[in-house]
């Protein structure tokens, strides 16, 4: 093996690194794999090359910078996704440089590439009303639009992440007395989160029909394998769609998988559940995390603000009266 070795390189990132020293989870492994397959598939364009007949130099710094401006501007990806892409970058990067001393300028070109800034925006969440039309949207005459159905049911109560969701199989789910669904979400943290009598009464339905494998996809696609991300977010964008008909206001949102999270934290939230109970049920590594739906949720600010304020006193911002404080107020 050569030190400019790719394949046996990135092998050996996968194999010895992420599963055998790190021990990484299903999820950080298919984020990794993904990351790598776009940036592989960019770099064989680049060089008119097959994948195993790269060379690590052929991965240069101008060539990662490139892969990014290719993510967010011909792909529509978001810079999270695009400093999400460049983490899996660096890390194999940095593992690189340790086994090759003589490409370490090499690596630490790439190394180099910084991470991009982003505006942080508030959480999107659908109302109660967008909710149920988004629910109703599948026609249950089908297959698919039954199983459809029982996963946004399924997501929207639970707040499973969209791995999580994909990743569900018949033995994680337990019905009957305390029915719940139990996964192993972000950062190898089993969780169990308890479902609501009528989402329990779907799923034993559901799953009466399906094969009885224990590790068979609770959502199969129709071919009896998992869904993928795509497939998922191509799911819901379609349902999305139908509903927008019933509720308009739908077609100004840009609804993701992701959305049915923030929906299912931000109905708790609303119905009085601690903000640290929230946490636990959607597997937040830290409070922080679960405070972002405080900012989000302008009714609960305005019922605040009614509670602060005298019925007669009227709300007047402040104004300072002397000159030098009145410029710095209004710089």
């Amino acid at each position: 093996m050569t030190a400019s070795d790719l394949p046996r390189h990135l092998q050996r990132f996968f194999t010895e690194r992420l599963l055998g020293q790190q021990g990484s989870s299903p999820h950080t492994l298919a984020s990794y794999r993904d990351s790598f397959r776009l940036l592989l598939t960019f770099a064989c364009r680049r060089h008119r090359r097959q994948a195993s007949n790269l060379r690590v130099e052929d991965v240069d710094a101008g060539l990662v910078s490139a892969f990014l401006r290719h993510l967010e501007h011909d792909r529509r990806n978001s810079v999270r996704s695009r400093n999400t892409r460049l983490s899996a970058i660096h890390a194999f990067f940095r593992y690189l440089s340790l086994q090759e001393p003589g490409l370490a300028r090499h690596c630490q070109q790439v190394l180099a590439i910084p991470f991009k800034r982003f505006e942080r925006r508030s959480v999107e969440f659908l109302s109660r009303e967008e909710t149920a039309a988004l629910l109703d949207a599948p026609d249950t005459a089908t297959w698919r639009a039954r199983r459809d159905r029982l996963l946004l049911q399924l997501a929207v109560q639970t707040g499973l992440r969209n791995a999580e969701l994909t990743g569900l199989r018949r033995q994680d789910v337990h019905l009957g007395s305390g029915a719940y669904v139990r996964c192993l979400g972000k950062g190898r943290k089993a969780r169990c989160t308890p479902l609501r009598s009528d989402v329990a009464a779907g799923l034993s339905g559901w799953l009466a029909q399906q094969p009885q494998d224990p590790s068979a996809p609770v959502f199969p696609t129709v071919r009896g394998k998992a869904m993928s991300a795509d497939a998922l977010q191509r799911m819901v964008a379609r349902h999305v769609l139908t509903a927008a008909a019933k509720y308009p206001s739908l077609r100004r949102r840009r609804v993701t998988p992701h959305t049915l999270r923030h929906t299912t934290a931000m109905d708790l939230l609303q119905r009085g559940v601690d903000i640290t109970v929230i946490a636990l049920w959607l597997s937040h590594e830290s409070i922080e995390s679960t405070q972002s739906y405080l900012h989000a949720d302008m009714v609960m600010k305005e019922k605040a603000l009614a509670h602060a304020t005298h019925d007669k006193a009227p709300i007047k911002r402040y104004r300072p009266a002397d000159p030098l404080l009145a410029f710095l107020e209004n710089l």
